[in-house]
């Protein structure tokens, strides 16, 4: 085997370091801080002190309603608050049940301050904008995003899901204050790849954070019909290879790009995170990525 690309040393998140995997909080919802407060322990233990929530989480995967994540993550904090100190703190706004996406400045700094209040924090570290709104000129949302930095409430602002072309607008406004997009990406879905969104943070020098690096739980499932077979044959040939898991390989491949995607992690079981933490030892060459990447899209290289 040749050199190996994954790459699962520390990112650069503008002027923080972070682990190339992340905990995200999209399920954390369990109804008992210990439990709560174990499972984060045990990601920031893993190095994996980027903490990805939003205002929106919690009104699915069992939480019980609009923000309801940001608070489980603010009692916790509070319970212990030497967490904060560990952890590079980002949530993200935008989303208003059904509007449903807004980026004004009086909704944002609406969103925001009422996040810090859930979260119990004077600051945090990352402030993404959710889904983008077609309405909010980018120059608009550029100063209101600034003006997040400059009250000291936020140290860094990013996107999340949005496109090459909206990223672009809004970076001639905002500069080099904007660090961070927040594009799915797995071995299942593979659209950063081909839609120039890693080619303009190499570009622009801003860091991915890939949501989903499992596909949502699709890539494990033998059941799902939109994941082909032939992707997790290939998977499992690279695990029994490596000695891991097939959710290991898949984690790997997404940091394998030379964008140096952070993975966002959702599952939330320690157990689960310390077997996906082994994607780090996983050795992958430009064989196995373009196998994984014909079997998930069916279709030859040219």
């Amino acid at each position: 085997m040749t050199e190996s690309l994954v790459d699962a040393a520390p990112r650069r998140l503008g002027s923080r370091t972070v682990g190339a995997l992340s905990f995200g909080c999209w399920r954390f919802t369990s109804r008992d801080i210990g439990v709560a407060g174990a499972l984060l322990d045990t990601a920031l233990e893993l190095g994996m002190n980027l903490v990805d929530t939003a205002d929106v989480y919690g009104l699915d995967w069992n939480g019980t309603g609009f923000g309801s994540v940001e608070e489980l993550l603010g009692r916790v904090i509070t319970d212990r608050p030497q967490r904060r100190e560990a952890m590079v703190l980002a949530t993200k706004g935008g989303i208003i049940p059904g509007i449903p996406y807004d980026s004004s400045p009086a909704a944002l700094r609406s969103a925001l301050e009422a996040s810090l209040r859930r979260l119990g924090v004077e600051h945090v570290d990352l402030y993404q904008v959710h889904r983008p709104d077609l309405f909010t000129h980018p120059e608009v949302l550029a100063d209101t995003l600034r003006s997040f930095i400059d009250s000291g409430r936020v140290s860094m602002v990013g996107v999340s899901n949005v496109t090459v072309a909206q990223t672009r607008a809004l970076r001639v406004h905002l500069g080099d204050a904007l660090v961070s997009t927040q594009p799915e990406f797995s071995a299942a879905h593979l659209d950063p790849l081909r839609d120039g969104t890693f080619d303009l943070c190499m570009e622009l020098d801003v860091t991915p954070l890939a949501w989903s690096p499992l596909g949502g739980g699709r890539l494990l499932d033998d059941n799902d019909a939109s994941v082909r077979t032939e992707l997790r044959l290939v998977l499992d040939e690279i695990a029994g290879r490596e000695g891991v898991s097939r959710a290991c390989v898949a984690v790997a491949f997404v940091l394998a790009h030379p964008a140096r995607p952070i993975a966002i992690l959702g599952t939330q079981q320690p157990d689960r995170l310390r077997e996906l933490n082994r994607a780090a030892q996983v050795k992958l060459d430009r064989t196995d990525l373009y196998r994984i990447i014909v079997a998930s899209e069916g279709m030859p290289l040219p």
